[in-house]
């Protein structure tokens, strides 16, 4: 696994994730880990192909596909 940063920058209101580290097989897999855990609670979110994302480096061996940390804007 990889980690990767992504966030964006569409959706910036009350009650929305911006960005989020996450484990990931690839840059691709990454863009399509939504932060909510929910893929149709997308009103927090935005879709795949507005996501941006950056390579941070090697997960720790054993680290499973996921949310690592999420930075998530309270209303």
């Amino acid at each position: 696994m990889k980690l990767f940063k992504i966030w964006q920058t569409e959706n910036n209101g009350y009650d929305t994730y911006d960005s989020a580290v996450v484990a990931a097989k690839s840059e691709e897999d990454a863009v399509n880990i939504n932060p909510a855990h929910n893929p149709d609670f997308y009103h927090s979110w935005v879709s795949s192909d507005k996501v941006c994302v950056e390579y941070l480096g090697t997960a720790k061996p054993g680290t499973k596909r996921g949310v690592i940390c999420a930075s998530f804007n309270a209303g």
